[in-house]
């Protein structure tokens, strides 16, 4: 099996865990960083918030002495790992904790506008260019009476959340690559669950087209692809019904054909070369006329049933009463039953009794299984012709006193061209299709027909017929 579907699953399975170590790399690290930067951002903002509430008057007033304060922000900044300064409104640097306390302004931080900072409480700058690498600094204005007096501005390293940012990925690449040996389970259920038994279902498949229908796939499981395997062995089989039955079928119709064609061709060049005499030509005409209407019997057979396995069974379904048909047909068959000395007895139900089916073709299944037990009876015998009503059906039966048929028979009478007596030669007219079209004209009404036998006792054929409304 072409493996372009499994690499495919592989290629898609790979490119996925790629993708998977590339997003958790990329959008991953932004978002871990982003959220730690919000709630460190959220801590110095609460910090600075408190401080400016609890020491507004003193960082607002110029006049009074902030050297307490700066010793307060430096305790703040040295716990939190943080520069912290004090703003003037112009940006004059008033305090700030990286740098030892002056009562005169430190410096002028250029540029500086509260208003450039933004909406947001904190940044990753480098801080109007006071520092030269990321980082994070909230800013909180002070206010006293109603005016801003400056700004508290808190600033953090951005190293220390980098790192806590890479630990976290650390744990993140972790637990993906884990789940990525997991999934490979996936893979692995995929190769002995899908794959193999595709491979083994595609083997199979191609033995079946070579001809090879005596293969089997061989796949132990009650999932779907056991039920595929299964389906494919069973139409296999059917497969090598088939072609047992054509083959079969080949062989009857050539057999079938070669004997009245062989007696054909055989009496009429004896009567053409002179091995007949011309006083038996009417004799061997006769047989001759006999052997073309087997043949015409046979070939109407086979187009009969031909018709009926492309399901252009057409019926034409009327009420009649079956005990007048059954009369008839008693009728049509007393010549050959006064040669060989056989007696009809009609067990009628009734003076009427209607059915409903199709008259014509009930009359051909009367006549072929009327027919068969004239064929089958004994000299002196009687055939017997019942009809009675069960279970709100009409049921119609055959009975003759002949030679029966042996019981390792009885399940292949229905088949065509089959002869349960052709190895005594007695059937040497018949077709063996007579009871195969009369189960597909039974079949085709919805009805069923059966067969009970006993050797050197008898047989009887039963069909069932839906009564008239």
């Amino acid at each position: 099996m072409k493996k372009t579907l499994y690499f495919k699953f592989i290629f898609a399975y790979v490119l996925l865990a790629i993708l998977g170590i590339f997003v958790t790399a990329s959008l991953g690290s932004q978002l871990i960083e982003n959220r730690l930067v919000a709630i460190h951002a959220e801590d110095l903002y609460r910090q600075a918030g408190a401080f400016v509430s609890s020491h507004a008057p003193i960082l607002s007033d110029p006049n009074r002495s902030r050297q307490e304060v700066h010793r307060s922000l430096q305790a703040i900044a040295a716990g939190d790992q943080a520069d912290i300064r004090v703003i003037g409104p112009d940006g004059t640097e008033i305090l700030n904790t990286a740098k030892a306390y002056s009562d005169r302004p430190v410096d002028r931080i250029g540029g500086f506008d509260y208003a450039k900072f933004g909406p947001k409480f904190f940044e990753v700058s480098t801080f109007f260019g006071q520092y030269d690498q990321p980082t994070l600094t909230v800013l909180v204005p002070i206010s006293y009476r109603m005016a801003v007096r400056g700004y508290l501005a808190i600033s953090r390293s951005m190293t220390g959340i980098y790192s806590e940012r890479d630990r976290v990925l650390t744990v993140v690449y972790i637990v993906v690559l884990v789940n990525f040996i997991l999934s490979l389970l996936i893979l692995f259920l995929f190769t002995f669950a899908v794959y193999r038994p595709l491979g083994r279902i595609t083997e199979g498949a191609r033995e079946f087209a070579s001809g090879n229908m005596g293969h089997r796939i061989e796949i132990r499981t009650n999932d779907e692809m056991g039920y595929l395997a299964d389906t494919m062995n069973f139409m296999a089989d059917e497969l090598r019904k088939n072609t047992d039955y054509q083959k079969k079928f080949i062989s009857n119709v050539s057999h079938d054909f070669r004997s009245p064609l062989t007696s054909i061709k055989g009496f009429s060049e004896a009567m053409r070369d002179g091995t007949i005499p011309p006083q038996m030509h009417g004799h061997y005409l006769k047989v001759i006329s006999g052997e073309a209407d087997r043949l015409e019997k046979l070939t109407h057979g086979i187009l009969e049933l031909n018709s009926m396995d492309q399901d252009r069974v057409i019926l034409n379904l009327t009420d009649f009463d079956i005990n007048e048909v059954l009369k008839s047909s008693a009728a049509v068959f007393e010549g050959s039953c006064r040669r060989k000395k056989l007696s009809i007895r009609l067990i009628l139900l009734g003076d009427v009794l209607k059915v409903h089916a199709d008259r014509e073709k009930i009359e051909q299944v009367i006549y072929n299984l009327l027919d068969n037990a004239i064929k089958f009876s004994e000299k002196n015998s009687e055939i017997q012709l019942e009809t009675t009503e069960r279970h709100g059906k009409c049921f119609v039966s055959v009975k003759d006193e002949g030679c029966g048929i042996p019981k390792d028979h009885l399940t292949h009478i229905w088949d065509r061209f089959y002869k349960a007596d052709s190895s005594r030669g007695r059937d040497r007219s018949g077709t063996g299709l007579g009871l195969a079209i009369a189960k597909e004209i039974m079949t085709a009404h919805g009805q069923t027909i059966s067969c009970v036998s006993t050797e050197r006792v008898g047989t009887e054929f039963t069909f069932s017929l839906a009564l008239a409304k």
